[in-house]
Parts: C-alpha cells; sequence; structure tokens
C-alpha cells in the first residue's frame, strides 16, 4: 500500500463511525500535545543518569541528546501542519504518534550515543507531526463558536505539558534507568493513536505541495548552529569543526531565505519578518522559551547534584515556576488592557530576566524555599509574555494565515528552548571545567560531573562545588540575555507603534 493510502486509511474507516463527544475530542487532543511537549521537559531529569550510564557520553553529547528531539521537532512542525492539510490532518497525526512510539523505543534500547541520537530525532519528527494537527482537527470539529475557549485550552497544554513532563518523567526515572523515561512513553503513544484512530473526525485535505527543499535547509541550518554553540567548550572556539558549523548555519541560512522567496508554497516565507510586529513578538517568544528551557536544563541537575534532591523530587521541585502560570494566565488580558502591551512587555522579561539572576545566586546551602520564590518570579514573567506575544503573533497575521501564525509560534518556542539549552549547557561545561581543582583536572580532563567523580571520587564536596559555581555562572549569562532580548523587544514594539500613528 502507498505511504499516502496509508496516512489516508484511518480517515477512511472513521467515515462510518458517530462523532464523538467534544470533551472527549479535545482531551484526547491536548493528551497528544501533553505527551510531545512533556518530552521536552522531562529528558532533562535524566541529565544526571545518561551522564552516569554505560554510554559514558560527553558534555556536549548530553545536550545533543536533549536539543536533537527539540531541533527537530522545532524546525518540522509547519512542515508537519501542511503535511496534514494535504494528506489528511487524522492520518498524520496517527502516523507521527506511531513514529513518536518508534523513535521512543529506539531510543530505549539504544546501545551507544550515535543511535540516541538517531532515535530521538525520529522522536522528534513524529512530534512535529502531531502537535500541529491535534489543533487543526479541533478547530475543524468544534463551532464557530467555540473556537476561541478551544484555542486556549489547546495552548495552555503548551505550559501544563511542562509540568507533566517533569512530574511525570521523574516519578518514571524513580525506576533507576533513564531508559525507562522511553519506554513508558511507547504504550502512551500508541494508546493515543488507536484512540485518536477511533474518535477524530475527517477533515478536508488541501493539493498545497509541499516544500521538502526548504524544510531540510531549515533543519541543515539550524543542527550547523547548535553544532558550533554546543562543541566550542571541547573542540575549541577556533577549531575547524566550530567555524564550520558556524559557516556552515550561515550558508544554509541564506540559501534557505532564497529558496523561501522563490517557492510558490514557501515552508516560511521570509517577507513575513517585515512586519515588525511580528518580527518583535518572534523574537520575544524565543527569548522567553530560551530562558525557560536553560533553566529547566540546569534546573535538574542542580537539585539532583547541589541539593541532593531524588529525581522525582526534582520532577516535582520546577513545580513553583508553573504555579503563576496556571493561576494567572485568564488575568494577563485584563491586566494588558489597563496598564498596555508594552508595558506588560516589559514586566515580563523583567521578572524572567531578574528572576533567573536571582536563582543565579544559589548555593548547596540555599534554602529550598528561597530557590522557589525565584522560580515564582520567573513564573509571573512567564505567565504575563506567553498570551501576550501570542496574540502579537497571532494580531499581526490576517485571518487567513492562522495557521502560519500557529507554527511560528510552535517553531519559535522549541527553537528557543533548544537554543536556551545549547547556550546553557556550553557556559555550564566551560565553567565547571574552569572551576574544577587543577590536580582533579589533569590527566582525564572531565568535562561532566560524573566524569570528574569517576575521576576523583574521594573530591565530591570539591567537584559539586565547581558545578554549583558553572551552574550559577550559566544562569547569569542566560538571565543577561534575556534582558538585553527584552528590551529590543520592548524598542522594537515601541518603534512599530511611533511608526503605525506617524
Amino acid at each position: 500500500m502507498p505511504l499516502t493510502d496509508l496516512i489516508r486509511a484511518p480517515e477512511a474507516r472513521s467515515l462510518s463511525r458517530p462523532p464523538a463527544s467534544p470533551r472527549s475530542l479535545l482531551a484526547a487532543m491536548c493528551a497528544c500535545v501533553v505527551l510531545v511537549v512533556g518530552m521536552v521537559a522531562a529528558i532533562n531529569l535524566a541529565v544526571p543518569m545518561l551522564a552516569a550510564s554505560a554510554l559514558h557520553p560527553s558534555a556536549s553529547a548530553l545536550v545533543w541528546i536533549v536539543d536533537t528531539y527539540v531541533i527537530f521537532f522545532a524546525c518540522l512542525v509547519i512542515p508537519g501542519g501542511a503535511a496534514g492539510d494535504r494528506f489528511g490532518r487524522k492520518g498524520v497525526l496517527i502516523s507521527g504518534l506511531v513514529l513518536f512510539a518508534l523513535g521512543a523505543l529506539l531510543s530505549a534500547v539504544a546501545p551507544n550515543v550515535m543511535l540516541l541520537l538517531v532515535s530521538r530525532a525520529i522522536t522528534g519528527v513524529g512530534a512535529a507531526a502531531v502537535l500541529p494537527n491535534t489543533l487543526a482537527v479541533l478547530l475543524h470539529a468544534v463551532p464557530a463558536e467555540r473556537k476561541g475557549p478551544t484555542i486556549a485550552v489547546w495552548a495552555s497544554m503548551t505550559g501544563i505539558g511542562g509540568v507533566i513532563g517533569n512530574v511525570g518523567g521523574g516519578a518514571v526515572l524513580s525506576g533507576g534507568s533513564w531508559r525507562w523515561l522511553f519506554v513508558a512513553a511507547v504504550p502512551i503513544a500508541l494508546i493515543l493513536a488507536l484512540v485518536v484512530g477511533r474518535i477524530a473526525p475527517v477533515s478536508p485535505r488541501h493539493d498545497r505541495r509541499l516544500d521538502a527543499l526548504g524544510a531540510l535547509l531549515l533543519v541543515g541550518a539550524s543542527v550547523a548552529l547548535l553544532l558550533g554553540v554546543v562543541q566550542g567548550p571541547e573542540a575549541g572556539w577556533g577549531s575547524v569543526l566550530v567555524i564550520s558549523g558556524f559557516g556552515c548555519a550561515a550558508v544554509l541560512f541564506t540559501v534557505w531565505t532564497i529558496v523561501e522567496l522563490k517557492v510558490e508554497h514557501p515552508l516560511l516565507d521570509p517577507r513575513l519578518f517585515r512586519l515588525p510586529g511580528l518580527r518583535s513578538a518572534c523574537l520575544g517568544m524565543t527569548a522567553i522559551f530560551f530562558g525557560m528551557f536553560a533553566l529547566f536544563y540546569v534546573n535538574a541537575s542542580f537539585l539532583q547534584y547541589g541539593k541532593g534532591f531524588s529525581v522525582l523530587r526534582t520532577g516535582l521541585g520546577i513545580i513553583p515556576l508553573t504555579v503563576p502560570i496556571i493561576l494567572g494566565a485568564r488575568h494577563v488580558g485584563r491586566l494588558s488592557q489597563r496598564i498596555g502591551i508594552d508595558a506588560t512587555i516589559a514586566l515580563a522579561f523583567g521578572c524572567v530576566g531578574c528572576g533567573l539572576l536571582g536563582l543565579s545566586t544559589s548555593s548547596a546551602q540555599t534554602p529550598y524555599l528561597a530557590y522557589a520564590a525565584w522560580l515564582i518570579v520567573t513564573g509571573i514573567g512567564v505567565t504575563l509574555a506567553l498570551p501576550t506575544l501570542s496574540g502579537a503573533i497571532a494580531g499581526s497575521l490576517p485571518p487567513a494565515q492562522a495557521g502560519v501564525g500557529a507554527g511560528l509560534q510552535a517553531t519559535t518556542r522549541e527553537f528557543g528552548s533548544a537554543l536556551g539549552v545549547a547556550v546553557i549547557g556550553t557556559v555550564l561545561t566551560a565553567r565547571f571545567v574552569a572551576a574544577l581543582p587543577q590536580d582533579v583536572r589533569d590527566g582525564h580532563r572531565p568535562h561532566t560531573v560524573a566524569q570528574a567523580l569517576a575521576t576523583a571520587p574521594g573530591r565530591s564536596h570539591d567537584i559539586i562545588t565547581a558545578f554549583i559555581s558553572a551552574a550559577d555562572a550559566g544562569l547569569r549569562v542566560v538571565g543577561v540575555t534575556v534582558l538585553v532580548l527584552g528590551a529590543l523587544v520592548l524598542l522594537q514594539s515601541l518603534l512599530s507603534r511611533r511608526g503605525s500613528t506617524a
């Protein structure tokens, strides 16, 4: 059977079934979102286990294990939505869940780092097919008057997914092996595929051609950019590998722009970024997720190494960040109307940046309540930023391009997440090595806590102290970066408003 027929087959079979209740369909689609987004957060909890595992990953390999999934997810989410339009949203959604399960299964049994990275890429491709088509299926199924609340619930799942990923991932990893995280994902994805096949309605298809070349160039450029960032501490910033990575990224991003300007149906039309409101909102969304997922990456190791938390306690330890998101998201619109969009954006970035800088003052002796207070400050900023920036992206485009806006939001979120992990992983490695005592650095020159403890098991206090110092430095770099990017977003927003009123 041809692949396109296989994708369309579930839709053909569902024609004879009665439609599912709106609540059941919404619950199923939200569960799919939580699964693919939760995996982005959950993997960070497994980093200490992976570092100490028989795979013996390097510091840069640990970052790639986290980021490979995210970068394929980010770069292919727009093609995933386009594939749903062309081949049928329900069929592509089911195929994505099956591909996600396959990638998770291969990750669980991977005998070495290289096969684990390939498996993570497969899982990311599956996630990219899932996320946009959950929203597309919902919007096709619900009546016009319910579209607004439905989108709000769906969007909230992208935030709640991170919470569930941390808590659920911590519970699963309590079993003692990082492999259990991937094992647990397999039956969940397959069950959801069966549920979607049973209750999701068929939606109309369009004959718009897929921009495969644009997707390939975007993935290649993003991987090359992260290669330069991630490999810098180990290979050296002046090494051929790092310089080649940055050079290839520049060339591929340039070629991608030229191709997208000429193709009839571009993956993402670069001309859209002529809109100043859209440009600043996309930068803002990237910056917020840059800060948030950099925090997720370092928080998991800090609480386990520095505070001695179990993996389950570590998963629960991030919850204060999400309390403002859960309780305050519905009030952001009224606040923005009262104080203005620009003031809301300024307050959002101020809270996120200052929260990260506050967290960078933490040590092994810092009470968790003080640490949690800074998490809440950061969470307030995220709460203010997400609906404001999402509304700015959606409001910058005409209704006919709502799908492009949704794809842009997903792409900027995931790309910011990948870049945040890459940057803080790079700073963490460089500062950790520099902070280690000279006698521990000599010889094997360890780049991770696990490597250092294996080299000098009697120097655990000095090694953990060096790691905490490096984590604090990483959070300071990320915090300052978020504040600078926030200032640029605010400046762009102010200039665009002034230009529109002139």
